[in-house]
């Protein structure tokens, strides 16, 4: 974690590779619109983990964009673990989110697949604004580190109830993000 020099903790790290990844994405395309392969990717995530949200983010100097999204069909039904009431205050991600809100930006920077099972648990993530203006309360994510080192973002799931994630969470979420790269590699090839 660092400081700014008035003294304030920095909650986001700061993003050193930003502008060769910005230059990278541009290159591939990527990160700036929705991509509906990306979206049936982020399902299957949402499928396979169990999770509420899940996401392929590409992450810019300010921004990140939400190229690939799941969110449940049915916030109010049964798809909505919370209630009513919760989910109607809650406000859905959208396909762009702040730099300094969530924990994808970490993600990147570290270099390193990150399990929160309860992100209350850990007071360098809990004060994060989507913990309080969205209801999460569990991370997985990892990057997405592409043939040229460059980490381009992440693939991520979120939940609004503490997940036991375990090793097998960090395997599922580390053996998906490969499989994404993979994507991405295959239509900077042409192959798809």
């Amino acid at each position: 974690m660092t400081y700014d020099p008035t003294g304030h903790l920095l909650l986001t790290p700061i993003d050193r590779e930003a502008p060769v990844r910005v230059k990278r994405l541009r290159r591939l395309g990527l990160g700036d619109r929705p991509d509906p392969a990306f979206d049936a990717f982020a399902t299957r995530l949402a499928e396979v983990t169990g999770a509420l949200y899940s996401m392929v983010n590409f992450i810019d100097e300010n921004r990140q964009f939400f190229a690939g999204l799941h969110i449940p069909s049915d916030r109010h039904g049964g798809t909505d673990r919370r209630d009513p009431t919760a989910a109607a205050a809650a406000a859905a991600p959208g396909r762009v989110m702040a730099r300094d809100h969530g924990y994808c930006p970490h993600v990147v920077v570290r270099r390193k697949a990150l399990v929160l099972e309860d992100v209350r648990d850990y007071p360098r993530f809990a004060g994060n604004p989507v913990v309080d203006e969205i209801g999460i309360r569990s991370y997985l994510g990892a990057p997405l580190i592409d043939r040229t080192g460059i980490a381009l973002g992440t693939i991520c799931v979120v939940d609004t109830e503490p997940r036991p994630w375990g090793r097998p969470g960090l395997e599922t979420i580390k053996s998906m993000a490969a499989e994404m790269v993979d994507q991405i590699h295959r239509r900077e090839d042409g192959g798809i």
